[in-house]
């Protein structure tokens, strides 16, 4: 029982981080509807390319071509 006391207390005692911090900013304000889908299309875009970047990062190192794609492809 009183380690789950302390893993309570251990989450209580978590600092926020950064983004949590800028999206309690982000939210004390309204937005307008289109400001708001327009605000979660960039994060969303954001992350996507990320995504791709390390993918095509991945896909560099392996040294994967078209025809690595077209093999896959065929496979299922």
């Amino acid at each position: 029982m009183a380690s789950l006391k302390n893993k309570g207390a251990e989450t209580k005692a978590r600092a926020l981080s950064n983004v949590q911090m800028e999206l309690l900013k982000l939210y004390s304000t309204d937005l307008e509807h289109d400001d708001l889908m327009e605000l979660r299309k960039i994060l969303a875009n954001h992350f996507a390319q990320k995504a791709m970047n390390g993918a095509d990062t991945i896909w560099g190192q392996s040294k994967m071509s078209a025809d690595t794609m077209e093999t896959w492809l065929d496979e299922h």
